[in-house]
């Protein structure tokens, strides 16, 4: 058996579990770990800036397609803690991202070393697993254990803490004779998708709910099919949006409190049984629990046997992988589709789209300043079906989830539980490692552009081109606009005169000059009628110098985008599309 030091076994794992694209920034107390990734030469990794930037590439890039497990590493103590922000954002969506630090020497862990943090206690709350590995030995059994974590029930991510010794210490270990271990994910039952259908089937107005657990299952094409097979109509969360392409016939809408449309809230209203398949019933997305579940019949599909009952009781529950329950409910429907013993349901499908018809939100705009449902108009306008979005909080996403449209898995990608500012440009950084050659557009207000902003840098230096949409209102918008309850606009402002840059006109940062300064191409779009060509112009320049591309739009200041406290109850500030031309990128076509 080969002799060698715990962390060239560490690689040799990385390799044979698929996992080879890292994104970190090295440090003495994880250098031994670096050489071992020098000599054996087959993971690419990408320098981030900052830690918390390389922990959301990480997430950026195990999000981007189906079985990435992207590799995050920093040396001792604060890029721990710089991690944990990216922790908790992959923890809270269920995405899988295996994390190392380095650590002080075991002998001086109770010494308050330089830099020597209790990195474990303080991740354990985020993680899967999280363990200081005190034992050269332990070193191939505790990286095992973290893929078979990752990888089983519900995803998530994992930190492994490195003390120095035990880096440098060899241990005895063959890597032909490892072995993953075997994933486990729990499998409805027959019986189980016979009770649920026919509980479907005994209503009048049924909905699926399709969460983000469908996407982690790599499942969408089977949620259209079954939707397909039962005429039902789908409402897919904002972690599940792009399960059902926006432009299908069963696509009812997002149902919600914030990023959701009108004509999704109706339906929901009028139906009278629910199934949700791998979601978690987010408050943002039911309102409150009374009017949310009220004459209506749910059943609860989820993989983690904790989620069933964990907001709201349903009448029925199932403990099983997306895939697997898709697998079930189709097999049975199939069969009473042969049968002839399924309700038809055209008309409730017809319904919905046919609110859709008449419930559209206006975005067609000729404002100067820009206000921001134009922007989305001539995003939906400018990139097609392929195109990749990502963003995470704010009135920007709030108005994209509105107003624009996704026609796959993984083409919307959203840190959508924690909703981290900053999370956007690193994570956009990940997604197009994991899908190069692919379309993608980030999406920001200033503000979140604002956090991690040298991460462009990374995207320069390792020439990972992207588009970055920022709408700029030089304002904490999602704030301020929350702030009207209280009566106050009170520090949420970001205006100034920039005695370097007068042609910002007040808005104060030149976001163009420090992309520019960051290696990146940058425009300004002030006027609503330049930002078709500023995005044509954008796609040039992406291809041309294989850089981050910042497209910079100008709002007006004071955008109250639509929201509200339960879904009967969400404010419209804009009067609604009376025709075709108020909406003209609209996927259902309005009715006069």
């Amino acid at each position: 058996m080969a002799k060698m030091r715990t962390v060239d076994a560490i690689v040799a794992i990385l390799e044979k579990e698929g996992s080879t694209e890292a994104f970190g920034l090295p440090g003495a107390a994880i250098n031994p770990l670096y050489s071992a990734m020098k000599a054996h030469g087959g993971i690419r990794h990408t320098l981030a800036r900052h830690v918390e930037g390389a922990s959301h590439m990480a997430d950026g890039y195990s999000r981007a397609k189906a079985g990435n497990i992207g590799v995050c590493l920093g040396t001792s103590g604060p890029a721990g803690t710089d991690m944990i922000t990216g922790l908790y954002a992959a923890q809270a969506d269920s995405i899988p991202m295996l994390c190392f630090t380095g650590q002080a020497p075991v002998a001086k862990l109770h010494k308050e070393d330089f830099q020597a943090v209790d990195i474990e206690s303080i991740a354990k709350p985020l993680t899967k697993m999280a363990m200081t590995i005190l034992e050269p030995g332990q070193v191939p059994g505790a990286v095992q254990k973290a893929f078979q974590l990752m990888r089983s029930g519900r995803p998530g991510p994992v930190l492994l803490d490195l003390p120095f010794d035990v880096q440098m210490a060899q241990i005895d270990f063959d890597i032909d004779a490892y072995e993953p271990l075997p994933v486990e994910k729990p499998r409805a039952t027959r019986r189980q998708a016979r009770k649920a259908l026919d509980m479907l089937t005994a209503s009048q107005r049924p909905l699926i709910v399709a969460g983000g657990g469908i996407i982690n299952a790599d499942a969408a094409d089977r949620l259209v099919e079954l939707a397909e097979i039962l005429n039902v109509p789908v409402v897919p969360t904002l972690m599940g949006w792009g399960a059902i392409p926006d432009d299908h016939r069963l696509t009812a809408g997002m149902v919600g409190l914030q990023t959701s449309h009108k004509y999704a809230n109706a339906t929901f209203l009028e139906s009278d049984f629910v199934i949700g398949i791998g979601n978690r019933w987010a408050n943002r997305h039911t309102g409150s629990i009374e009017k949310y579940t009220a004459g209506r019949t749910f059943v609860h599909v989820d993989i983690e046997p904790t989620q069933i009952g964990r907001v709201f009781s349903p009448d029925f529950g199932i403990v099983s992988d997306a895939g697997h329950a898709l697998d079930a409910l189709i097999e049975v429907a199939r069969e009473r589709q042969a049968a002839g013993t399924l309700p038809d349901y055209s008309a409730w499908a017809r319904s919905a789209q046919e609110k859709r018809g008449r419930m559209q939100r206006r975005t067609h705009f000729d404002n100067v300043p820009i206000k921001p449902q134009r922007v989305y108009e001539e995003m939906n306008k400018a990139f097609g079906p392929e195109t990749t979005y990502v963003s995470t909080i704010g009135l920007s996403q709030i108005a994209g989830a509105q107003l624009l449209h996704v026609f796959g898995p993984r083409k919307w990608i959203n840190a959508g539980q924690a909703g981290p500012l900053g999370w956007t440009g690193p994570a956009a950084l990940g997604v197009v490692r994991g899908k190069p050659g692919e379309t993608v557009v980030a999406l920001s207000g200033d503000y979140d552009f604002q956090f991690m902003i040298e991460e462009l840098a990374v995207g320069a230096q390792f020439q990972l081109p992207y588009i970055h949409v920022v709408v700029n209102n030089s304002y904490l918008g999602l704030i301020r606009q929350s702030q009207r309850g209280f009566e106050m606009d009170y520090h949420v402002s970001l205006a100034f005169e920039n005695v370097n840059s007068p042609e910002t006109n007040g808005y104060g940062v030149d976001h163009v000059k420090v992309a520019e300064g960051l290696g990146c191409k940058a425009l300004r779009v002030e006027d609503p009628q330049d930002l078709a060509s500023a995005f044509d112009k954008a796609r040039a320049l992406m291809a041309e110098f294989k850089v981050p591309v910042v497209v910079e739009v100008i709002l007006e200041r004071v955008t109250n985008i639509s929201m509200g406290t339960e879904l009967d109850n969400v404010a419209e500030f804009e009067e609604l599309a009376a025709s075709a031309a108020d909406a003209p990128t609209a996927i259902a076509a309005l009715l006069d």
